[in-house]
Order: C-alpha cells, then structure tokens, then sequence
C-alpha cells in the first residue's frame, strides 16, 4: 500500500498498559454536484434485467437502487446534496508486534471530498461487442483495452451502468500535517489551489439478486490538474471533454457556474510524497433505528451499529478489554492486550434490520464507520475499490446469496461429530492412562488430538512445541501402535501444524530439519534485505512459508502426506494471522492485501490436499470414513470456502465477556451470520496467567459450565491450556470425568439432527449454531441480544450458564412464529401469556439451570425436539 510506514514493536519490553486509540481522519463530507441540463430530475436507468438505479436532482440530488420486484425498496442509497465518493492520499503507519497490529493515519496530504456526477451511461452488449474500448474512452475509463473491459464485465448481465465524474478539493501543502486531535481540517495552503481527479462507479448485475460495483480513479497531473467546481446545484452550462496529449481538458461553452482551479505547486524533492490516491471513501444512506451484524468473527459485539469496524487479521488479543488482563499483556507485550475490535478472522460483510446487505471484494485493509446515525462510511485503504449489494427479504435468504458467491464448506466426516474430541499431551502413557478413565465412564469419543506430537522444549515462557512437523517417537514411543489400538475402537488420533518453521539445531531426535529444507528451497518469507524473515513469535522466531512461491504449497503438501501416512486423520491448522506488513513475498503482492490474504492460502493448500487425498483415496476403494478433517482460527471473507472448521482461538479461562467463555458465544454467533458455518471453542478456554498479582486458573465451575456449551456446537473437543498445571482438566476427578461424559452423551443425543444441519451448511451456508435474528428479525428484543442465548439450527433454543455461582437464567422465547417452547428437563411449556396483547413479539422468564441442567428448549411438535428427548432418555440422561 503506497505510503505505509511500518515499526516493529516485538522487543519493547515495558509498554503504555493503556494504548491511545489508533490516529483517524475524521468522517469525510463532502457535497454532490451535478449539470442538470445532463441530469433530468428524475430517471431511471437499468442494471441488468433485474435492477434498475433511480436518480433524482431533488435535495441537491441523489441516487437509489431496488430491484424490479420491490421498486420501491432501496437496497443502497445515496445522502441528498452529499458526495458518495471520496479519496484522499495519507501517510499511514503500522505498528506491529508478535502477530497484534494497529493502522495509524499520518499526514494528510490531499483530500478530494466534493463530487461531481458528469454522466450516467447505460452500455448494452452490444456496444461490449463492437469496440468495447471506444464506448469507455468516452468517458476516460482508465485500462481500457477490449481485453480489460471484456474481463471486467464478465458473468455480467447487460446493461451496466456506468457513472463518471470528478472528485475534488482543495489541495494541502506537503508539509502540511493533519491535526487528527481535531474534528476540523486544517491545510497550509491557499483555497485557490485544488486538486481534480476523474473517477468511474460501474454498476452490473452478476446474479438475480446481486449487483457488482466497481470503483476507479483516473491519474492526476501534479503540474496542471485543470478541474472545475461548481458554485452551486443549480442550471448550468453543459461541457465538452476532450482528450488531448493523453491529459483531460475541460472547454466550456460559457464561464457561467465555474471556478477555474489554478495548477498545483511542485513537490520535486520532497521525500515520501504519495503521487495517488490510496484511501477511498464509499458513504451512503442508513436508517437511524438500523442495526448491523455480520463483520466475521467478532468476539465483543454481534451488533456494530454506532461502532468502527476495522478489517484486519491478526491476533485477537489477551484480554481485549477484560481487566487487569488487558492491562498486564499491554504491560509486557505492544498492543497484544488486544481491544474489542481485534480478531483473527473478519470480514467485510454486514446484514442489517433493514435487510441490506453489501460486501467488499479483494483483501484491502478496510473500516466501515457506523458512527453516524444516518449514513455509513466505507473506507478502503488503496485506490480503488469493489464489492457486491445483495438483495434479499431476510437474514436467511442474504446469508444463502453471500455464501453462494464466496463459497461454502464440504459436509464434515461423521467421525468428527459423532463423539468428544480429548485435546491431550504428555505422551504415549499419559494417553493411555486418560483413555482408560474415559472408558471407565463410558464417554462417546471421536478422536484423540494431540497436539504435542511433534516433542516439546522449554522456553523462557514454559513449555512449548517444536515447530518440526514430524513425529517425536521419544515423546511418542509407539506411535503408529497408539493409532492403530485407537482405530481398532473407531478412534481417530488428530495432531497439530502451522505454516511456520524454527531452526531446530538443539533438537536431539530430529529425522528433518524442516526450516532447513525450505530455506534451502527459497520458499520462506523475505525481509526487505532479501534473508529469510524471522518473524518473532511467543519465545523464539519462526521462518514463514510464503505459498505464494510456487514450490512452496507442493513441499507442504508433502509434510502432510506422510503425517496422514501414520494414521493420522485430522489436525489443527493453527496461526495464519501474522504475516508481517513489511515482509517481502514471492509474487510481489501489496503487503496489508498480502497480509489478509495469507489465511485463505494457508487453509487453500490444507483443503487441497484433503481433497488430493480422498480422491486418492476413491480411487483405491478406501472406506470413506477414513476421510480427513483440518480446523483453524485465521480466516477471511472466502476462507469458509477452503477451511473445513474453524475455532475461535485462545479465549481467557474467566467468565469474562470480551475474551472469556461470554466472548466464545459472540464469537460464534457472529461468525455464523458472516457465512463460517462450523466453528467451535475450546472447553474451558485456553489462556491461563499464574503470577503472583494477575492469576487466570481454570475453575472446576468454568470447565463444566463451558462443557454444558459446548454440547451444543458442531465439534465437542477439549484442551489442557497453555498452562495445564494451573487448569482444572476434565480427568480431574469423579465429578469433572461425571460431567464430561453426560456432556458427551447430550452431544450425542442431538448427533441426527447435527447431521442434518451439517449438510444444510454445505448446501445452504447456514451455520450450525445461530443468532435468533437470523430467524427473528424484526424482533426488537432478539436485535439487542448478544451472548445470551443461541439457535442450534432452528428447532432447539440454548440458553447457556455464563457467570459464576449463577442457578438460574433469564430466558427470552420469541413467539412471533406462533410456537411455544419446551423445556428438556422438566417438560415445562413456555408459550405466549394470556394478558399480554396480540401484537407481542415474544416474552422471558428465570428458568432454573442447576449444574449439569442447562436451559435447552425445544419447540413443541417438533419431531427433532421429540427424537431428542428420545435419545436423552436412552442414554440415561433425562
């Protein structure tokens, strides 16, 4: 990205514990010009055959587009008299440290917030057909060979809609700096001076319920910007463009309306100037009462409206707000407390109450600015922009048409939902002996997924992994025996990878030197001298693959295949958010797009081996049981297309609700509306700190409340911890193995129904466990909720314990279906109450949640709720 500053911050060792918010530049207004000879008051112009765009010169004129069969439904909107695009060229700076980043805007050398709207053309095929590049040169379109605009507009259906104009304002000095402490912008220059630039808006149809636009800038000359603005929205006097020299002259008929704008004084010499534009701003219209969710996995909030979204992968932080954890991580480590905001797999998509829906296209760090009552604000960090508006009646219906374009995931093997998946370490006879008590306590299990395969080694932090993906057969001894004594039960053995690699020249039992391997094949991410970037990361440095090398996905592929050799069956595809932003790539690739992108080509080379290796495994007439199954934390817009599951990383070990056992739920909930269909947590969290002054230990409480939760998610796998000593463990004793496995066996009841719900995501992209407002929408009540409770598909309602010492729960059953809901343990209905008015949306009640008791509900009649029950009574649980 043009001007971006980057600053390492991993070996500061004593930090600001409160970091100050990151530098912003303001929200841009801007005002919307237009000739009204050109422009009549009100037209209308088609997209495709399914849209049309209305346009009105009223209120300083604005634009709406609504699909044909709700004419008057605006699906986006334009702010009368207001511009809706802008562009500014900005000094920003990263700071980073140990995969947590933060984005600062710096100088502001130009900001062009007043738009003009010159022409609106409607092209049809055929005008593609004949010289495509005459029809856009016209009109100035930059790029625009018959090739680029054939690839352009391809899987369009005609017309497309094309609006052009200018974007304009006065210019800054080079010096000048940007008081970001201030709501008002303050430029050392003369107001004489401007600064003009051309821009494109194209709008297409791409599927009957979905419309692509597409925003360009054209360049601008630094010695002569020849421009114009109007005084006024008022009738003036039309122009002619002419192209001349390859620059844009403006002649006018008359002077009547116009400024002429002077040239722009010039910066030869002055070091780090930006020459374009790489912020680009999209503001359109919001209802004041309009709530959003979606925007990825979200840990803090489901609901966005009045926040700032930033889009970017990266660590989610520890403790994100949640104190004094937040306070001592921020102490020790830049920024890795994390705030509300931070995530490791976002994206750039919304769903609204009002049933819009828009999503950005490429990998740009992006912030969607809610803040405003009336309007949103996208900014885009580069100098151009893309996205898709939906148009659809509800969440549903939405949720179906983004995934549908960005991918879905394949049905996961039944092995992996059909019992519990035991996160151990410690080797072979540690195993066994867990193994043993589970079997004493008959626990369903599904895999063992041991995560220390590879050995461990003591670091200044404690014990950690060797990153060396090949099995430790001292830690291990047996091996391949351990797999096969597992199989013969229907076990599978699971471990663990990332797309990292360290030196392992202390390590005594090595076959490979993996790190060696591929730095000897060039296939590691560079510094900017051109050596192997050794990226720091928790107590030692890691070399990354760079699989944009084209050597590099094949040789990982080959690391897989002989762990899958062993009998291995599944692993965790950990890290993927730490791309350093001033790291060198193969493909020479703009580092912050890079940097969002990594985590889809990490979980891409992983799916493609699955899928190399059941077709292998077709054709060699394998049991298709023996199918294979990765999970991983870092994603974006399209990873649920490449990733088979997702978990939500390393939440606290608290009760906390920015990153503890609350936050799991908002993270799942949001995620799921933002098409990540399978994803789960880790039972009891992961992140422990046992210091003198800050201890974070696993209560016995927390573990089971946590194993009551998860029963109700796609995957019910456990994990030690960072600190295992400190944790309480699920092998405890009588009362932890008790819980466990009633846990495991309430999983199990519901395992035809996840079944189910399993194929409708592969089929639909609806996630397995959902927020109410993908059902409920228009419930005010069901907008506001957060944690609270959840949907597992739509016929059993959860409404989890969340805070310590808590009995019982406040439950909210929405009515608006008309049906009522059951109560599993103690048959209670809960159905509309007879003094309420019929215009009731739904209504709450305290329900009692003993341990081991959660508030589940199923609807009455359903035959899932009754197969349910059914189940829990065969195995002996209600």
């Amino acid at each position: 990205m043009a001007g971006l500053k980057v600053s390492q911050k991993h070996h500061r060792h004593i930090n600001n514990p409160f970091p100050s918010t990151p530098k912003r530049l303001p929200f841009i207004h801007g005002s919307l010009y237009f000739d009204s000879d050109k422009l009549l008051q009100d037209q209308s112009f088609c997209i495709g055959q399914d849209f049309q765009l209305s346009w009105s010169a009223r209120n300083g004129g604005h634009l709406s587009i609504s699909h044909r069969t709700q004419p008057s439904r605006s699906v986006w909107s334009t702010i009368p008299g207001e511009a809706f695009i802008s562009a500014a060229a900005v000094q920003s700076h990263a700071e980073e440290s140990r995969g947590s980043f933060v984005i600062h805007d710096g100088d502001a050398y130009f900001i062009c917030k007043h738009q003009t709207i010159e022409e609106i053309r409607v092209i049809h095929e055929t005008d593609i057909q004949k010289k495509p590049s005459d029809i856009f040169l016209t009109s100035g379109f930059p790029n625009s060979s018959n090739e680029d605009i054939r690839e352009l507009v391809e899987e369009s259906k005609f017309p497309i809609l094309m609006i052009a104009g200018r974007v304009f304002n006065q210019k800054t000095n080079s010096t000048a700096k940007k008081n970001l402490g201030k709501k008002r912008l303050r430029f050392g220059c003369s107001r004489k001076s401007s600064l003009v630039a051309r821009y494109w808006f194209l709008l297409e149809q791409k599927s009957k319920n979905q419309i692509g636009f597409h925003l360009k800038f054209g360049e601008f000359d630094q010695k002569c910007s020849p421009g114009i603005i109007y005084k006024t929205s008022i009738k003036i006097s039309r122009w002619k463009l002419i192209r001349m020299r390859c620059q844009w002259l403006t002649c006018m008929s008359s002077n009547k309306g116009f400024v002429a704008l002077s040239s722009h004084d010039e910066q030869e010499g002055k070091k780090g100037i930006i020459t374009e534009f790489n912020k680009v701003f999209i503001t359109y219209a919001s209802d004041k009462d309009e709530r959003f969710y979606g925007f990825g996995e979200q840990f803090s909030h489901v609901e966005f409206k009045g926040k700032r979204v930033p889009i970017l992968v990266q660590e989610q932080g520890i403790g994100r707000g949640d104190q004094p954890i937040t306070f001592a991580a921020n102490l020790v480590s830049y920024r890795s407390g994390g705030d509300w905001s931070t995530t490791y797999a976002p994206s750039p998509f919304y769903i609204t109450s009002r049933m819009k829906s828009l999503y950005l296209e490429g990998y740009n760090y992006s912030v969607f600015d809610l803040t405003k009552v009336d309007r949103i604000q996208i900014e885009i960090h580069g100098n151009c922009a893309q996205g898709r508006i939906l148009n659809g009646n509800s969440p549903v219906e939405l949720l179906e048409l983004y995934t549908e374009t960005i991918g879905r995931p394949p049905i996961l093997p039944n092995w992996i939902i059909s019992g519990a998946v035991v996160g151990m370490q410690g080797g072979t006879k540690a195993v066994h002996t867990v193994w043993d008590q589970l079997q004493q306590y008959d626990v369903p299990i599904s895999a063992f997924w041991l995560q220390d395969w590879v050995g461990k080694r003591e670091t200044v932090i404690g014990s950690q992994l060797w990153w060396n993906w090949e099995v430790d057969e001292c830690h291990y001894a047996g091996w391949r025996e351990l797999i096969d004594d597992f199989r013969a039960h229907d076990i599978r053995v699971m471990t663990y990878c990332n797309p990292c690699l360290v030196p392992t020249d202390e390590k005594p039992n090595k076959h490979k030197d993996l790190f060696e391997e591929a730095k000897r094949l060039d296939i590691l991410v560079k510094d900017k001298a051109g050596r192997t970037y050794m990226i720091p990361n928790t107590a030692f440095d890691v070399g990354m693959l760079d699989f944009t090398h084209p050597k590099a996905s094949s040789w990982f592929k080959k690391i897989l295949h002989e762990m899958v050799d062993t009998g291995i069956r599944g692993w965790m595809a950990d890290f993927g958010e730490g791309l350093p932003l001033d790291a060198y790539l193969y493909a020479d690739e703009d580092p912050i797009q890079a940097h969002n992108r990594y985590p889809e080509l990490w979980a891409k080379v992983n799916k493609e081996f699955v899928d190399e290796w059941r077709s292998d495994n077709d054709t060699n007439g394998r049991d298709p049981e023996e199918s294979l199954v990765f999970f991983m934390r870092a994603g974006f817009r399209g990873s649920p297309k490449w990733a088979m599951l997702f978990w939500e990383g390393d939440q606290m070990v608290s009760w906390q609700a920015n990153d503890g056992i609350k936050s799991s739920i908002t993270g799942l909930l949001s995620s799921g509306i933002s098409g990540f269909a399978f994803n789960h947590s880790d039972i009891g969290g992961y992140c422990a700190v046992d210091i003198p002054i800050i201890r974070y230990q696993r209560s016995e409480e927390l573990l089971i409340r946590w194993m009551e939760l998860n029963a109700f998610s796609v995957v019910f796998r456990t994990h030690e911890g960072n600190k295992p000593a400190s944790n309480c463990q699920f092998y405890k004793n009588d009362n932890t193995l008790s819980h466990f496995a009633r846990c495991a066996k309430i999983y199990k009841a519901w395992k035809f129904y996840r079944i189910q719900l399993v194929k409708e995501a592969a089929q639909r992209g609806l996630p397995v466990v959902r927020h109410l407002f993908l059902h409920y929408p228009d419930d005010k009540h069901v907008q506001s909720l957060t944690y609270e409770q959840f949907l597992v598909g739509t016929e059993i309602m959860v409404a989890p314990v969340l805070d310590k010492a808590k009995k019982e729960v406040k439950v909210y059953f929405p009515t608006t279906d008309g049906c009522s809901w059951q109560h599993i343990w103690s048959g209670k209905i809960f159905t509309r109450p007879f003094n309420h008015s019929g215009n009731i949306q739904g209504h709450e009640a305290w329900v009692d949640a003993p341990i081991g008791y959660p508030a589940v509900f199923v609807k009455c009649g359903s035959h899932i709720g009754e197969e349910f029950q059914s189940n829990l009574r065969l195995l002996k649980i209600l």
